[in-house]
């Protein structure tokens, strides 16, 4: 073997992505699936099972010694389990015991979606060289992570730096997560579509942003 790979898992509301990484950082193969995040979570296990499979079946794969995932959260990384918010089929979801049996028991780290792009601006993108920094994901969710002299924060349970659901409105909209006027209620990429359309905003003929009326 000339090189150690990790396999990399995104598990997302929208996407389930998968790759083989290198010690660079360079992606040396990649799947993707549809998450089919309002089905059961066995049919979310599926997918994830199949973004693996694709990957196990790349020649590269017995370099692989071992998976991390980045997951929607809340996660709680010291049970293993998840239960994303913008995913209701996963709650408590034995995340880390499915994906060490789908892939031969090999070694699996699981963190908030948020820490794990903190993890890699910090060690190859925006955050490169900083000592301190705040990593925002902005997607079907809201998320975030922390780098705090100069190491990752993902706190004891893997969601640190997860700003989505902190309230910024207390008398807000009622979130999924059971609280009110979340950031992630307010400012995920479907919410502001939402509220887009609810304002009166309509898409153009041609696809571009129009008022309506």
């Amino acid at each position: 073997m000339h090189n150690h790979l990790v396999a990399a898992l995104d598990i997302g509301g929208t996407k389930i992505a998968g790759a083989l990484v290198d010690r660079d950082g360079a992606l040396v193969a990649r799947a993707r699936r549809p998450t089919p995040a309002r089905e059961s979570g066995e049919r979310v296990m599926e997918a994830v099972a199949g973004v693996l499979a694709e990957l196990a079946a790349s020649p590269r794969w017995p370099e692989v010694t071992a998976v991390g995932v980045g997951s929607a959260g809340p996660v709680d990384a010291a049970e293993g389990t998840v239960s994303p918010v913008n995913v209701p089929g996963w709650r408590g979801f034995p995340l880390v015991e499915r994906v060490a049996g789908a892939t031969g028991g090999l070694p699996v780290t699981l963190v908030g979606d948020g820490v794990a792009i903190t993890a890699a601006e910090h060690w190859l993108g925006a955050a490169r060289g900083h000592d301190d920094a705040l990593c925002m994901v902005v997607s079907t969710g809201v998320g975030g992570g922390l780098v705090l002299g100069g190491a990752l924060h993902p706190g004891p349970s893997g969601n640190a730096g997860h700003i989505g659901h902190i309230s910024v409105d207390l008398d807000g909209e009622a979130c999924p997560c059971g609280s009110r006027g979340c950031v992630e209620r307010i400012a995920s990429g479907p919410n502001i579509a939402r509220r887009a359309l609810e304002c009166g905003w309509r898409p153009g003929p041609d696809g571009d942003a129009s008022a309506a009326g």
